[in-house]
């Protein structure tokens, strides 16, 4: 190997680096809910507090009308629903009445026309916590259903002595469709991310369509009032603002989950997914680094690989010097393939998901971060909301 010159063993030497971090961030992090996760129900334990499940509804009469009894057939002693009509233009009330007038456990209150807040989902979760009764917050969505009538149940068990911030999962439903497959994708391996990392110690995001709180923490970080002028993360940036090590759990059983339809083609994905990123400049900055650190070793390792198979070949793959340049590149990335699809599908199995093909899995690896590169460079302002 004489003829190997110093920048290619340099090349060498940093696409192994990078195979070492890219290989520790699946074991550490996108492992560990497969690692921890229960197949089965969990066990009866723990209180039973009385809790307040706040929901956000802007024309969504449709979903409403669907899902509304499915919230209030929940197993559970003592709680109540809230639902906020934020601006609605469609028959959103009308259902939310209709129902309330059965049920007492259901309230409403809405979101004054005309209000001038940045976050107007921010001033109804707002408006919702005010109204609750309760101190215990359950947030989901009103277009996300369930899984059971064990949902309130089996994330109220994440609360102990010294949590303040339960993380649930919350995935979409399988369909047909090349958006579909890339959605579910998406939120697995996002969902495995956030949800190892708190798992480690680390929580950095949740997600508003399955999402626990105390009021107490709630009032005492003074609510919304510092994320007002970002238009998202009424979620994730809450999570990320005031979430810790030790005030932080996780539930991940089959029925603590909640489950919602996906965007059905490109370009409703494409703005969902340019309003989730345009508050990631809000995240604090050891997660900004913790979130960089991944993509980047990923895209460099996918170049070096390239680069390195592009130089075996033109060094001829006959000669020693073209086959150790080529052979190490494809080893480390079958290598690493192979372990990225055992987890991903390992977790999916065990957390009762659709699994991907390998190929899949690799054409999704290589697009999310080239369009999230995109989409970070376009201007905000062209953001539909």
């Amino acid at each position: 190997m004489s003829d190997i010159a110093l920048w290619e063993w340099i090349l060498v030497g940093v696409l192994g680096l990078v195979f070492l971090v890219q290989v520790y961030w699946y074991a550490r992090y996108l492992a560990a809910p497969a690692r921890t996760m229960r197949r089965n129900k969990a066990p009866e334990t723990g209180s039973t507090p009385p809790v307040s499940v706040l929901i956000c509804a802007r024309n969504e009469g449709i979903n409403l009308a669907d899902y509304i009894h499915a919230w209030l057939s929940q197993d559970y002693p003592e709680y109540e629903v809230i639902i906020v009509d934020d601006g609605s233009e469609d028959n959103t009330r009308d259902i939310i009445e209709q129902y309330a007038a059965r049920d007492e456990r259901l309230r409403m209150t809405f979101v004054p026309k005309g209000a001038r807040v940045g976050s107007t989902k921010k001033l109804a979760l707002t408006l919702a916590a005010k109204a609750a009764r309760y101190d215990y917050f359950l947030l989901t969505d009103a277009d996300c259903v369930p899984e059971s009538n064990q949902w309130i149940k089996s994330m109220m068990r994440g609360f102990g002595e010294k949590k303040d911030i339960v993380l649930g999962f919350s995935p979409y439903f399988a369909d047909k469709g090349h958006i579909n497959r890339l959605v579910r994708y998406e939120t697995l391996f996002n969902g495995l991310h956030y949800v190892g990392a708190a798992l480690c110690g680390r929580p950095y995001m949740g997600v508003g369509r399955n999402l626990a709180y105390r009021k107490s923490l709630f009032v005492a970080s003074g609510g919304f009032s510092h994320l007002m002028t970002n238009r998202a993360g009424d979620d994730d940036l809450f999570v990320n603002h005031f979430s810790s090590s030790s005030n932080t759990a996780v539930v991940l059983n089959r029925e603590s989950y909640t489950w919602s339809t996906a965007k059905k083609n490109f370009k409703e994905w494409w703005q969902q997914k340019r309003r989730h990123l345009s508050v990631s400049p809000a995240y604090r900055t050891g997660t900004k680094y913790q979130l960089l650190f991944e993509p980047l070793s990923r895209g460099a390792f996918y170049g070096i690989a390239i680069a390195l198979v592009v130089l075996g070949y033109m060094a001829g793959l006959t000669m020693p010097k073209g086959l150790f340049l080529a052979g190490i590149a494809c080893i480390l990335f079958l290598v690493r393939w192979i372990l990225q699809t055992m987890i991903l599908n390992i977790s999916a199995r065990r957390m009762g998901l659709q699994r991907f093909s390998p190929f899949s899995i690799l054409w999704f690896d290589i697009v999310i971060p080239l369009v999230n590169l995109w989409m970070l460079c376009i201007p905000r302002k062209k953001i539909q909301w």
